[in-house]
């Protein structure tokens, strides 16, 4: 019997090890949670900041995005880190690196510093955005991959979630504005420093959880590996055999390098092209447009601070469902069909969107939109926002995580992670100063790509549902 089959009967055996692997994967989840946390709660902040500093749309934009510059950077650099120091530095190095920049973030005293600070927590989510996916996708038994690889984007839109209602919090604490002062300090400065705390459960939990029995066997740290596999796999795991498969992909192939990734008809390999697209259709439709900018985007159609937060909460929520259906269904019918779905459902809901905000009048502060169209916008945003979660935000990271060969596969998920951040900074630096001069367009544009991406999905997307790691090419 061949390497390969002793493992897949192995792992086709009862697995009694799952609450462990759930612990590990959630421990590591936590840099998504952290991902989604820091990444958001600029939104509550944003009117807050925009009086301390008394800023216009152009800065605003480069405030909110420029953590998102620092993502780009962490993310192109994570994957090299991981390959060389392991998953688990390079997880307490996000950490700290979360830890500070909420700090900092907290205590400013201009907005360059603000952005600079915001900047170094980019740093941190690019990270999470990389480390967290590698490292599930590579602890976790193949039937159940895509499921405990759901847990990334469950805990970013959790961390979403909790950063909405800790501002929506904190706001009404301070009278209903996030400039009215708490302790000392005013409201959005709480919002921004909070991130310390799961910061530092995200370190103590990276030192608790065990490497990838992966690196450790890059690195000749085969009893480490074997212990893990064990913990990971179950007793029935044959694993002289599992760690005798690594090996020999291991010795057949060599570190990632960017260089790796050229050889197709347009310069990189269709496959990293495909993630690359991936990555950049998924901000293309706007999505963090709800999460970083809802309350004033709200608030410029005439709701007021504090409802527009608990709006921007309930998002969240609506979000949270989304995923949960995601991780039920990404198994069970593949993430090529979840992503059509959700695409088609994007564009019709942001179409409707579009449409509503057309009936906008006024200018300035003072814009109103229809009782009727108002409530179709509302709707529209959470349709929205929740067709994306059960598809898009899901299956990307899932898919980010196994589509590519094990000889590319570091060096392509950085640079896909890196394209999204990309995508994402170009959509929210522009958005306020779109909104403000057209923002049914806006939504327009955005559905259009929504449109885009079922074209996409149908011609250039592989399905990767029951593919082991080590079966992709």
């Amino acid at each position: 019997m061949s390497v390969t089959q002793q493992s897949v009967k192995a792992e086709a055996q009862p697995f009694d090890r799952l609450g462990f692997v759930i612990f590990i994967t959630a421990a590591a989840a936590l840099g998504g949670f952290l991902f989604g946390y820091d990444s958001s709660v600029i939104n509550g902040a944003v009117s807050g900041i925009q009086g301390r500093f008394a800023v216009g749309d152009g800065v605003t934009g480069l405030i909110v995005s420029s953590a998102l510059l620092g993502s780009a950077v962490g993310a192109a650099l994570a994957g090299r880190f991981a390959d060389k120091y392991g998953r688990i530095r390079v997880m307490k190095v996000a950490a700290v690196l979360f830890g500070v920049s909420a700090v900092g973030s907290m205590l400013p005293f201009a907005a360059w510093d603000l952005a600079c600070w915001r900047v170094l927590g980019g740093a941190a989510i690019g990270i999470a955005s990389v480390i967290a996916p590698t490292y599930i996708a590579e602890v976790a038994p193949t039937r159940y991959r895509g499921r405990l690889a759901s847990f990334q984007q469950a805990a970013i839109v959790l961390g979403i979630a909790i950063s909405q209602l800790v501002n929506w919090v904190l706001a009404e604490a301070a009278g209903g504005d996030t400039r009215g002062r708490l302790l000392g300090l005013e409201a959005w400065q709480w919002m921004l420093g909070i991130c310390v705390l799961p910061a530092v459960a995200y370190f103590v939990l990276a030192a608790l959880i065990p490497e990838s029995p992966r690196f450790l066997i890059s690195a000749g740290r085969l009893d480490e590996a074997r212990s893990v596999l064990r913990e990971v796999e179950g007793g029935a795991i044959d694993t002289e055999a599992r760690i005798e498969e690594i090996r020999t992909l291991i010795a057949t192939d060599h570190r990632p390098r960017l260089r790796d990734l050229f050889g197709g008809r347009f310069g990189l390999l269709p496959i990293v092209w495909a993630g690359i697209g991936l990555s950049v259709f998924q901000q293309l439709v706007g999505i963090n447009v709800i999460f970083y900018y809802s309350s004033i985007l709200w608030q410029s159609v005439g709701v007021d601070q504090s409802s527009s937060l608990l709006i921007s909460f309930s998002s969240s929520i609506i979000n949270i469902v989304g995923t949960v259906i995601a991780i039920l269904l990404v198994d069970r019918i593949g993430r090529k069909p979840l992503a059509l779905v959700g695409s088609v459902g994007m564009a019709v809901s942001l179409s409707t969107a579009a449409w509503a905000f057309s009936y906008a009048t006024g200018s300035g502060d003072d814009v109103s939109v229809p009782d009727l169209q108002g409530t179709v916008a509302l709707i529209a945003a959470n349709a929205f926002v929740l067709f994306f979660a059960l598809s898009w935000g899901v299956v990307v990271w899932v898919m980010l995580g196994e589509m590519f060969p094990n000889r590319i596969r570091a060096a392509a998920l950085s640079v896909a992670a890196s394209a999204q951040w990309i995508a994402n900074w170009a959509i929210t630096v522009s958005f306020p100063s779109l909104s403000r001069w057209n923002l049914s367009a806006t939504y327009a544009i955005y559905a259009a790509f929504a449109l885009g991406s079922v074209f996409f999905v149908a011609r250039f997307v592989k399905e990767t549902k029951g593919v082991r790691l080590e079966d992709m090419g």
